[in-house]
């Protein structure tokens, strides 16, 4: 970690621990890497403690693998819970789009098509960090309707540990067309109200998803000797 960051210094520990949270979602901080307060300080140029309370918040995120007072790391999931993370996602989401369809207004389905479109330009701009933030939002906004806080609050939390994997699958493997097309078939179901197939499709949608990344992921660090 080298280099100096500029930081608006109002609510120090949230806007580090939002930059932060970008650099590992993105690849910049890769699985493993080390986490040292005292270099983290000399780049943000802070004292230690807005860093101490931004990796708090990572930690209980389950992005960061930390303590007070000793070093720590950004997490690095195995295989299985890589797998466990996406098996998660599937109970979660297709729960929340069968509760939400019978209860989509016109507004949801604007709101998706608006998210759908700039999801698309990201593909065309080939940006990977835009399109996983435009992913998470538009899946939110397809399940909005359920009226299931707390499941999206779980929901929520898995999805910040799939996000950075799912950066990767783009990135890496280029399947955006498979993945635009299921987009846009969902909330066509969705606004047929065509619950079984919109539930099936979704379910389809996240485990091939899950099957590519663990397959790249199994091959990446056989080649690193990990």
């Amino acid at each position: 970690m080298v280099g100096k960051r500029t930081v608006n210094k109002q609510s120090l520990p949230e806007i580090i621990a939002n930059d932060l949270r970008e650099r590992i979602l993105s690849g910049e901080l890769g699985e493993g890497e080390a986490i040292r307060q005292e270099a983290l300080a000399t780049e943000y140029d802070v004292s230690r403690m807005p860093i101490r309370e931004a990796l708090k918040r990572l930690s209980a995120e389950g992005l960061v693998d930390w303590a007070n007072n000793r070093g720590g790391t950004v997490i690095r999931h195995s295989i299985d819970q890589i797998g466990e993370i996406f098996d998660l996602r599937e109970l979660l989401e297709v729960d929340l789009f069968r509760r939400a369809i019978p209860n989509m207004t016109p507004a949801d389905f604007s709101r998706c098509e608006e998210l759908m479109q700039k999801m698309e330009a990201s593909y065309d701009g080939d940006d990977v960090g835009q399109w996983g933030e435009l992913n998470y939002d538009y899946h939110a906004a397809l399940y909005a309707a359920s009226n299931r806080d707390l499941t999206r609050e779980l929901l929520n939390r898995i999805g910040l540990q799939s996000d950075r994997y799912i950066r990767m699958h783009l990135s890496i493997m280029k399947q955006r067309e498979p993945a635009k097309d299921e987009h846009r078939q969902l909330l066509a179901y969705a606004k047929a109200g065509d619950i079984e197939n919109a539930c099936s499709l979704l379910e389809r949608h996240i485990r091939r998803t899950r099957d590519e990344l663990l397959e790249m992921v199994t091959a990446r660090r056989s080649q690193e000797g990990k």
